[in-house]
């Protein structure tokens, strides 16, 4: 199952042709299934949804159920993190059908440029010629102020006004137990330790955020090293056709464990 990322759609995993579905069907036998939701809803709302959608899937798939991978590219892999979560809390039972989560740049302690606007939207509104500007900054969807932090679940925003400067009071949300989870990042910068890695990472998430790391260990994300792959000289969206990312994406898939 691939679920896209912000402002995407499903057929999007299409580029330079190249799709990461087709692929892995036609060299792992893999059927793909891909998602479509509204990336403007708070991801907590489509995790909940997915989470639903999934458990319906699995119960009328019309062959005995194998084996299930979720790939998420950028907010995709948030959504399917809310699912799980949300899959937890109902007892349901395509999560213990669920084998391996697959995150392709995905920003688990949020986006710079989300922060970056709001911070825009304080200091407009402390003037009175260009308060009206400001109002325009508050169009961003519920989906884009969630990527400040990466907001997983409701009580992330519910009773909460969502452009507030605020700290980050993310409630935790680790790696769902049982299931193999792994982490490929992108930077555009061309060797390890590249002060891109730090500052831009792939354009829009930076390199941290999609390993999941953390200073804040409550809020850091274990994945073992030999599931944590660097594409260097990529971009977010390179992550979807760049062989390299693909043929990592394969040895894991094509691996056991």
């Amino acid at each position: 199952m691939l679920l896209h990322g912000l402002c995407m759609n499903d057929l999007q995993w299409k580029r330079k042709g190249h799709d990461h579905g087709a692929a892995l069907a036609r060299d792992l036998a893999y059927t793909p299934v891909y998602l479509h939701y509204n990336s403007g809803l708070h991801i907590s709302t489509n995790g909940r949804a997915f989470a639903e959608l999934l458990e319906t899937l699995v119960q009328l798939w019309p062959v005995p159920l194998t084996e299930l991978v979720l790939i998420g590219h950028s907010m995709g892999g948030l959504v399917a993190r809310s699912a799980c979560h949300y899959g937890a809390l109902a007892r349901h039972e395509w999560l213990r059908r669920l084998d391996k989560l697959v995150f392709l740049g995905t920003p688990h302690h949020g986006a710079p440029l989300e922060r970056g606007g709001n911070w825009v939207d304080m200091l407009l509104g402390a003037s009175a010629y260009s308060a009206p500007l400001a109002r325009l900054g508050k169009i961003r969807s519920a989906g884009i102020t969630d990527l400040r932090f990466g907001n997983l679940v409701d009580e992330d925003w519910n009773k909460r006004d969502r452009f507030e400067r605020s700290g980050d009071r993310r409630v935790a949300v680790p790696l769902p137990e049982g299931v193999a989870c792994y982490a490929i990042a992108a930077t555009t910068g061309k060797t390890a330790g590249d002060l891109t890695d730090r500052l831009i990472g792939d354009g829009i998430v930076p390199l941290a955020s999609a390993l999941g790391r953390h200073a804040n260990p409550r809020l850091a994300l274990t994945f073992d090293e030999s599931r944590q792959w660097v594409a260097h000289g990529t971009n977010h969206l390179d992550l979807l056709s760049r062989p390299e990312v693909y043929a990592q994406i394969k040895r894991w898939l094509a691996a056991s464990g």
